[in-house]
C-alpha cells in the first residue's frame, strides 16, 4: 500500500479503477492504515508465538521455548515478513488494490480500536515535538518534476522529454540568451536610398523587418511584408507609404524571462520584441518563433549552416564562427559548454583569456579547448572547439 506510486493511483481513480479508488481512501489517513495493519499483524505474530511455546514445551519441555523461538523467528521473517513484503514492494498495485477490498471493511469493523490506538500514539509524537495531523504536500518542485520526466524512459518519446524539459527551462532563460544580436538585425535603413530599401525588401526572407532611421537605435517602427505591396507606386518605393505602413515597435527588457515574454506575446497579439538594455539601447530582436524554438527545437530552416558557420572534423572538433550562439552550437552539437555568461563563442573565448588575442592561441575551460584562429578587428571571427574527453586532446595542447 506504501509502494503505491500516488501520482499513478491518481490518475487511475480518475479513470474510474475500483482498487485504485478503495486504496485512495484507505490512504487519506495512513496512520489509521498503518494501525490497521500492525494490529493484525502483531496480533497473529504475538498468537503465533503463543501456541508455538506451549506446543514447544509439551515435547520438548523447558528447551521448548528456545526451539519454538528459533523456529518461528526463521519462520516468521521468511514466510510473513521478508518474501511477502519483497513480492509487494515489487508489484504494489498488484496486490494492494485486491488486498484494499479487504482491508477497508476490516477498516470500518476496527475503527475504533484504531482511533483508541492512534490517539494514544499521535499524544505521544506531539510531547516528542512531532505534528502527526500535518502531512507533506505531494506537489512537486520543478526539479522533481524535471528528474520524473527525464526518468520516466520509454514511458514518455524522447523527443516529448525533451520538449518537456524545455518548457521547465523557459523559467531560467532569458530573452537576452535568444535575441538575434545587434549586428546580425536585419531592417531597413530610412537613410538607405531608395533602390537599396528596395533591394533589401526584394531579398528579405523574414516576415517582420524593423525599421530605423540613421541609427539603428532610433527604431521607427516595424514593416510586415504582407503589406509590402502597398509601399510601391508604380516601379518605384513610396517613403509616405512606407513609413505609414510600420507598426508601433514593442520594446522588451533583455533580462525578460522566456515564460513571461511568451505570455506577452499572447497577450498583446504580437510576434516580435526589439530588445533593449538597461540604457535604453537596441540589443537584438527577439520573435515568438525564437520562444518556440527553445521549446520544440528547430523547425525551419534556420540550422547552422555547414559551409559558413560550423564544420565538423573527423576528430569530434569543430571549426565555428565567433558569433555563432553557444545555445546553438550545444543544441547542434550536443555539447555542455557553459551559458550562464556569455552569449556567443567568441564572448566565452575573451572571457577565458581575460584579455583580447594579438594572435593565434589556445585556452582552456572545462570540457573543453578554445583554439583561436582568426581576429577581424575587435572580434575573435573563428574559433576551434575540442571536448576535453575526446582522443586527440593531447596532440592539440602539445
Amino acid at each position: 500500500m506504501m509502494s503505491l506510486n500516488r501520482y499513478r493511483l491518481k490518475h487511475l481513480r480518475t479513470q474510474g479503477h475500483r482498487g485504485a479508488r478503495r486504496a485512495s481512501q484507505l490512504l487519506e489517513r495512513p496512520d489509521r492504515l498503518i494501525g490497521l495493519i500492525l494490529i493484525g499483524n502483531n496480533l497473529v505474530n504475538i498468537l503465533a508465538s503463543a501456541i508455538a511455546t506451549v506446543i514447544a514445551i509439551r515435547l520438548y519441555g523447558d528447551a521448548g521455548i528456545a526451539v519454538a523461538t528459533v523456529l518461528l523467528t526463521i519462520v516468521v521473517l521468511i514466510f510473513a515478513e521478508i518474501t511477502p513484503k519483497t513480492v509487494a514492494a515489487l508489484h504494489p498495485e498488484r496486490l494492494a488494490f485486491p488486498f484494499s477490498f479487504v482491508l477497508l471493511p476490516l477498516m470500518q469493523l476496527f475503527m475504533p480500536l484504531v482511533m483508541a490506538i492512534n490517539a494514544v500514539t499521535n499524544g505521544i509524537l506531539k510531547l516528542m515535538g512531532f505534528k502527526p495531523d500535518l502531512q507533506e504536500g505531494e506537489a512537486l518542485s520543478q526539479e522533481e518534476l524535471r528528474t520524473i520526466v527525464t526518468e520516466s524512459g520509454s514511458m514518455i518519446p524522447g523527443r516529448h522529454r525533451r520538449m518537456l524539459v524545455n518548457i521547465l527551462d523557459l523559467e531560467q532563460v532569458t530573452v537576452n540568451d535568444i535575441m538575434v544580436p545587434r549586428n546580425e538585425v536585419y531592417g531597413i535603413d530610412l537613410d538607405d536610398s531608395d533602390e537599396v530599401i528596395m533591394q533589401c525588401l526584394q531579398e528579405s526572407t523574414h516576415t517582420l523587418l524593423p525599421v530605423w532611421h540613421e541609427d539603428i537605435n532610433d527604431i521607427r517602427g516595424v514593416l510586415h511584408m504582407r503589406n509590402l505591396s502597398r509601399v510601391f507606386r508604380g516601379n518605384g518605393l513610396c517613403r509616405d507609404a512606407l513609413i505609414k505602413e510600420v507598426e508601433t515597435p514593442y520594446f522588451v527588457p533583455e533580462n525578460t524571462p522566456l515564460h513571461t515574454q511568451l505570455r506577452q506575446f499572447q497577450q498583446k497579439k504580437l510576434r516580435m520584441g526589439i530588445v533593449v538594455d538597461e540604457y535604453g539601447d537596441l540589443m537584438g530582436l527577439v520573435t515568438l518563433e525564437d520562444i518556440l524554438e527553445e521549446i520544440v527545437g528547430e523547425f525551419t530552416s534556420n540550422l547552422i549552416e555547414e559551409s559558413e558557420e560550423l564544420h565538423a572534423l573527423d576528430d569530434g572538433s569543430a571549426i565555428c564562427s565567433g558569433t555563432i550562439s553557444i545555445r546553438e552550437l550545444n543544441r547542434q552539437r550536443g555539447w555542455d559548454l557553459p551559458t550562464d555568461g556569455p552569449k556567443t563563442i567568441s564572448g566565452l573565448a575573451l572571457e577565458a583569456l581575460e584579455a583580447f588575442p594579438s594572435g593565434h592561441v589556445v585556452v582552456q575551460i572545462p570540457g573543453y579547448w578554445l583554439e583561436v584562429l582568426e581576429i577581424e578587428g575587435n572580434l575573435i571571427s573563428k574559433v576551434k572547439i575540442l571536448p576535453v574527453n575526446d582522443q586527440s586532446v593531447s596532440e592539440t595542447a602539445d
